[in-house]
C-alpha cells in the first residue's frame, strides 16, 4: 500500500508538472520561471543567494535562470546597498502582467483537476497533504542525533 501511494502521489506531481508545462509555454514561460518570478513577488529585494536558497537550487542554477529573466526584461539585479557584492532581484512593472497569466494558466488546470471532488474531500486532501508535509519537514533520526 505504501508503495502504491508513494508512486501515486509522485505520478500526480509529476503530471501536474508536465500540463503546467504545456500551457506556460504557450503564454511566453517556464514552470521555472513562474517558481522564480512567484518566489520574488513574495520576497521582492531578496539576494540571489536567499533566493536560491528558497527555490532550493544550486546558486549558478539561480544565476542563470535569473539572467534569462532579466534578458526578458521580467527582472532587474540592483546592487546591494548594505554589500556591494550582493545583487537584489525586483520585478519589473512587465512581470506582473505575465505572473497574472500563469496565475491563471495555474488556477484553469487545478480546477480542471480538482473538478468533481466535493469541499470535505478537498479539505481532507489539504489537511492530509498538510500532515505529511510536516511529517517530512521534521528533523530526521540522524539530524536529531548530531543536533
Amino acid at each position: 500500500m505504501n508503495d502504491d501511494l508513494a508512486f501515486l502521489i509522485g505520478d500526480v506531481s509529476r503530471l501536474m508538472r508536465r500540463r503546467f508545462d504545456e500551457r506556460a509555454r504557450q503564454v511566453g514561460a517556464t514552470r521555472q520561471q513562474w517558481r522564480v518570478l512567484l518566489k520574488l513577488a513574495r520576497h521582492e529585494g531578496a539576494t540571489q543567494g536567499t533566493l536560491a536558497e528558497l527555490l532550493e537550487v544550486e546558486p549558478i542554477t539561480l544565476c542563470r535562470m535569473v539572467d534569462r529573466l532579466a534578458d526578458a526584461g521580467l527582472v532587474e539585479r540592483r546592487r546591494d546597498p548594505a554589500d556591494r557584492r550582493a545583487w537584489n532581484i525586483f520585478l519589473t512593472e512587465r512581470a506582473h502582467p505575465m505572473l497574472d497569466r500563469l496565475r491563471g494558466v495555474a488556477d484553469d488546470l487545478f480546477g480542471e483537476v480538482l473538478g468533481g471532488i466535493d469541499a470535505a474531500a478537498l479539505a481532507a486532501m489539504k489537511d492530509t497533504l498538510g500532515q505529511l508535509h510536516t511529517n517530512l519537514q521534521a528533523a530526521s533520526p540522524k539530524e536529531k542525533a548530531h543536533g
